[in-house]
């Protein structure tokens, strides 16, 4: 990378994670505090509070990342985090869980991920894009572990109300930082690979291993945001552990599911053995859900059942965008990873809210995990079916903005070529997207074709 490259790569990652920082902080701490509001008796509420950011997020995901393409990425991320710290002053200042729903509404609807991505594709060569995407990934999962360690100390000195406002400062933070860290963009262009395209949508969405994939992170998530809307209670009613504890629980469980996580992924990306690590793990996951719904009589069992739990759920959220890379086709990379995160963020409201209604019409987490199982149980049988992934990985090539040449021509002799899996050639984007097997393709010979354009 170039120096202009890695400061846009580490400026955009360090303002996912400040972001996200915002969004995790309140995850293992929310259905606790939320309940001490005026309205916060009722857990229907209290779990459609948790999850209302997921749903304007879902609403504005891929519109926001498309306006970006015509207004520009900064103006659209500039009014993102701007909506995203509106939201955060209102959730410290309400005085009613019904505020708190509305604040969460409005956090939400500063749903500016589609247009960072945009930007960081308009600020690296294709070459060079993995490895800044990669680096977005990295921060957000850092992001995740840090903040269930960290949140419930928080808590304890500052209650929600101040993560709330702290979450509204880191997101003026990322704002002072977009504007003298990150570069302008010489050129902003619509990239296939790294943003949603409504011509390719109808595909996308009708395609079988891509809506299996698009159920699954639905499931995960929807299950996530379900069992976090309860835990925190759980720790305190069977476990006796005051929240300002709780990073006692999550710091160990949190890190065992790291360490189990790296071997299954390298074991199912290597060895290409993706598709039984990927169903390994889901049932897994099934097993955790299936402890918490028929045997949590204990903190020992709650720390059994989440410590599986965090394994399986450290490796789905690492293999399944890699699945979304491999099956999506070439030109539609971007849609399909849109299409996914869209039904992440639905999935997120769904789970918390049907979560919130279930503990208060029952007043046991008995029926929350029993939810959880059965999306994950669903999502077993789903995956069952799926097509084991070919072991092929992407690679971008830039064409020259002068070359005028005949693009269906270039793409039958790349396509042709020994190990190329998948060609096409954008020439409103100028570039070549190839899909290779990640072993023994004839890299040479597709440099030097692409070298012609130049």
């Amino acid at each position: 990378m170039n120096p202009i490259e890695l400061r846009a790569s580490l400026g955009l990652a360090g303002l996912y994670a400040l972001r996200m920082l915002g969004m995790f902080l309140i995850l293992p701490v929310f259905a606790v505090y939320a309940g001490h509001l005026p309205g916060g008796d009722n857990h229907a509420l209290v779990g459609f509070a948790f999850g209302a950011y997921g749903l304007t997020q879902a609403l504005l995901q891929l519109p926001f990342g498309m306006w970006s393409d015509r207004a520009g990425r900064k103006k659209v991320i500039y009014i993102g985090l701007l909506l995203f710290a509106v939201g955060s002053v209102m959730c410290a200042l309400a005085d009613h869980i019904v505020w708190l729903i509305v604040g969460r509404a409005v956090q939400g609807a500063g749903a500016i991920s589609a247009a960072i991505t945009a930007m960081l594709a308009d600020l690296t060569r294709e070459e060079h894009r993995t490895k800044a995407m990669a680096m977005i990934g990295g921060s957000i999962a850092t992001t995740f572990a840090v903040s269930l360690v960290a949140a419930p100390k928080l808590a304890e000195w500052i209650g929600l109300p101040g993560i709330f406002a702290l979450t509204a400062v880191l997101a003026v933070a990322a704002l002072i930082g977009v504007h003298q860290v990150i570069p302008n963009p010489t050129v902003t262009r619509h990239h296939s690979d790294a943003e949603a395209d409504t011509r390719r949508l109808p595909a996308v969405l009708r395609h079988p291993q891509l809506m299996r994939l698009n159920y699954g992170v639905f499931a995960l998530h929807a299950a996530q945001m379900a069992m976090f809307t309860v835990m925190p209670l759980l720790l305190k009613q069977i476990g006796g552990l005051s929240v300002a504890h709780h990073w006692w629980v999550y710091l160990p469980v949190v890190l065992v599911g790291f360490v189990f996580m790296v071997p299954a992924v390298i074991v199912g990306e290597k060895r290409r053995k993706l598709k039984p690590v990927f169903l390994f793990a889901i049932a897994l996951m099934l097993v955790a859900q299936l402890g918490m719904t028929l045997w949590l009589p204990s903190l020992t069992a709650i720390v059994l059942w989440l410590a599986i739990y965090f394994i399986a759920f450290n490796i789905l959220e690492a293999t399944q965008p890699s699945l979304i890379s491999k099956i999506a086709p070439s030109d539609a990379k971007g849609t399909a990873m849109g299409v996914y995160n869209t039904c992440q963020s639905a999935s997120m409201a769904v789970g918390a809210a049907l979560a919130g209604w279930l503990y208060q019409h029952f007043q046991s987490p008995v029926p929350v995990f029993a939810l959880c199982s059965a999306l994950v149980g669903i999502w077993l049988l789903v995956a069952w079916g799926m097509q084991p992934p070919l072991p092929v990985k992407t690679r971008m090539f830039h064409i020259d903005d002068q070359w005028s040449g005949d693009a269906a021509a270039l793409s039958a002799k790349l396509a042709a070529i020994d190990g190329v899996k998948e060609a096409v050639v954008l020439m409103d984007e100028r570039v070549v997207l190839l899909k290779v097997l990640q072993d023994g393709w004839d890299e040479a010979t597709a440099q030097q074709l692409i070298a012609e354009t130049h």
